[in-house]
């Protein structure tokens, strides 16, 4: 499964909603995502696979390969991380 982790007003998510949204759009993956600013569940989801990994949004994690990635990255990262 394919996670994105964000806060509704961050600045660095909001800049990746276009590169998720082509990605869903090219590649056929879904990604699950949970705002975590304003919902504590979760927030306390994100702290479950996050482990101190990144300690903030964005927050990307592929259940299936354990690869994650912090923060903002190219449409080329994002790609690789989901596998496709």
């Amino acid at each position: 499964m394919l996670f994105e982790f964000y806060g509704k007003e961050c600045p660095h998510c909001l800049r990746m909603d276009t590169k998720v949204e082509q990605l869903e759009k090219e590649t056929g993956v879904k990604l699950e995502k949970f705002e975590v600013w304003h919902d504590e569940a979760n927030a306390q989801k994100m702290q479950e696979y996050d482990k101190g990994l990144c300690g903030g949004v964005p927050f990307f994690f592929n259940t299936d390969t354990g690869k994650y990635i912090c923060g903002e990255s190219s449409y080329d990262e994002l790609k690789a991380w989901a596998g496709k």
